[in-house]
């Protein structure tokens, strides 16, 4: 061996051995913290599990509720069930942050790791070709000169290829690191933005837990705890909202139909995508269940939507892309008994779609919504005999959204309002 490179390789061999010591070390210490994020996960996710058996065992109580008359003790034992849902929805979902956030510390440290082991290969890199500096340059010229025979120069040049090929092998090393660092990056960021979707989702099933619990408290008040007082208040909104449909179908018959059917989807083509993950419908749009026969005609009686069955704190979701054109709640109107809390997503295919008797509303007005993104969850607000989403399509072109200033009970109430010929049946175009 020429004293030239057995120089450089004795220099890059102790180099090598010190740093990837370092390495093995730091490798050692991220996978004990990756083993202990890991565990922490599966704990959580073991909680889900136990959590999301209660919230079954819950619903399967509301929903034998639902079945039996209406009643006080029916109604406040379903608020109260509904409550402890509800509760489990949020561990839930603190559950799915922490583990959101147990990933980001992991990706954090495989970050770091990547980001060492850059550096680590960058060193080795840059002291071989110090030393080489240092040294004089390693060439053909030299290694023959300073040999005494052939096989001196055949076994210097064979350990110059093998020092060449470790300094490729850390470059390779050094690609696949930045590759891992930039993976990592990304998933990191992802993982972010589901951590910010998580703790929106978290802020808005504490808002519907306060609404239901307020919910409670004013039926409780209303009716001091009495079945017949509760039946009066019964019997009166569904009176003043008889009240309210009469003035509403009066002005859906003074509006002038623009709607031209060419410029609509064809109906059975499925553009729209259900709002709920569980579907069950619990009234059909227009007069009967058997409406879907002649599935576009809608002459002023009967239901203007189809109804889905959803417990009080259930996600809603945009049937289709599109621009939140309004949102209002009758609510705020005392003795204005119709949708409550809603909104309407105007698409780019000439529908519109409305949500009804919502808890809480996580869109505005003019926010751009995706098919399937969380924009509501369901409740019941306004006239209903029971928690549920009342899903509307509209033809675009007769949809009118604004205050009611004629209405008697609901004036000034923000509500969308249409000709008889722009309110279309839902089945027809999911």
């Amino acid at each position: 061996m020429t004293k030239y490179c057995y120089s450089f390789l004795l220099i890059f061999i102790i180099g090598l051995f010190t740093i990837c010591f370092q390495c093995k070390v730091f490798a050692q210490i991220t996978t004990v913290t990756t083993s202990n994020i890991k565990q922490q996960i599966d704990q959580h996710n073991q909680d889900i599990a136990n959590l999301e058996k209660e919230i079954a065992n819950y619903q399967s109580q509301i929903n034998t509720l639902d079945t039996q008359a209406n009643s006080l003790s029916s109604t406040i034992k379903s608020l109260q069930l509904t409550q402890k849902k509800l509760a489990d929805n949020i561990k839930v979902t603190e559950a799915k942050i922490a583990d959101q956030n147990l990933e980001i510390q992991d990706l954090s440290s495989k970050i770091i790791k990547h980001t060492d082991t850059i550096s680590y290969d960058k060193k080795i890199i840059v002291n071989t070709f110090n030393s080489i500096q240092q040294h004089g340059d390693i060439s053909i010229y030299n290694i023959l000169l300073g040999s005494k025979s052939i096989s001196q120069v055949i076994s210097s040049l064979d350990e110059l290829g093998i020092l060449q090929n470790e300094i490729y092998s850390h470059i390779n090393d050094l690609s696949e690191a930045k590759a891992g660092f930039e993976s990592s990056k990304t998933s990191k960021e992802k993982a972010r933005a589901n951590l910010i979707a998580l703790n929106k989702q978290l802020n808005d099933q504490k808002a519907v837990v306060v609404s239901t619990a307020a919910a409670e408290t004013k039926l409780l008040k209303d009716t001091k705890q009495s079945e017949s007082q509760y039946q009066i208040i019964m019997a009166e909104k569904a009176r003043l909202k008889d009240n309210f449909e009469n003035e509403l179908l009066n002005l859906q018959s003074q509006l002038k139909n623009n709607v031209d059917p060419n410029k609509l989807p064809h109906t059975g083509s499925g553009v729209l995508s259900w709002p709920l993950d569980s579907i069950t419908i619990t009234q059909y749009f227009g007069n009967t269940s058997f409406s879907t026969a002649n599935p576009q005609i809608y002459n002023g009686k009967g239901h203007t939507g189809v109804d889905f069955r959803a417990t009080i704190g259930t996600p809603v979701k945009a049937a289709l892309t599109g621009v939140v054109s309004g949102i209002g709640n009758t609510d705020l109107i005392p003795g204005c008994y119709s949708f409550g809390k809603w909104i309407m997503v105007k698409h780019n295919n000439g529908l519109s779609t409305l949500y009804a008797h919502l808890s809480v509303q996580s869109v505005s007005v003019g926010s751009m919504v995706s098919t399937g993104q969380l924009i509501g969850y369901s409740g019941n607000t306004g006239y209903t005999t029971g928690p549920h989403l009342h899903f509307g399509v509209y033809a675009t072109q007769g949809v009118v959204i604004g205050p009611l200033t004629s209405s008697k009970n609901c004036h000034n109430a923000i509500i969308p309002v249409a000709p008889f010929e722009a309110y279309l049946n839902p089945l027809s175009y999911l």
